[in-house]
């Protein structure tokens, strides 16, 4: 990435990369693109599989990361340009493995609040 910065710098626009002419790389250049670095990292099987198939699937896979990551949906929706119902309704069963997390934070929470001074 810094070779191609320091080779081409970026587009009057702030692209990276650009078409031939510059402007917008053609949508067959990207998916050809992606196609090769796909064979080139992944197994036959993972080939063959829906993991990464298109260059979208990525940004389910990161709105994914970030709720099991316990990043707040609020915060999550926020950062994907959309409202808390469309990323629940989307990514809601993508959220797994948080139910010790979320006990603990329970816990934590009714013990901040039994030592907390009496008013």
């Amino acid at each position: 990435m810094r070779w191609h910065i320091d080779t081409f710098g970026y587009s009057p626009e702030g692209k990276l990369f650009t078409g031939v002419k510059g402007g917008e790389l053609p949508d067959i250049t990207i998916r050809r693109s992606w196609s090769a670095a796909r064979a080139e990292v992944l197994t036959e099987e993972e080939q063959a599989s829906p993991l990464a198939k298109r260059i979208y699937d990525l940004r389910s896979a990161c709105l994914s990361l970030w709720l099991n990551a316990g990043v707040p949906p609020t915060q999550v929706a926020a950062w994907a340009g959309h409202s808390v119902e469309v990323l629940l309704r989307s990514y809601a069963k993508c959220i797994d493995g948080q139910d010790a997390i979320a006990k603990r934070r329970i816990t934590e929470a009714l013990s901040e609040h039994d030592n907390a001074p009496a008013a």
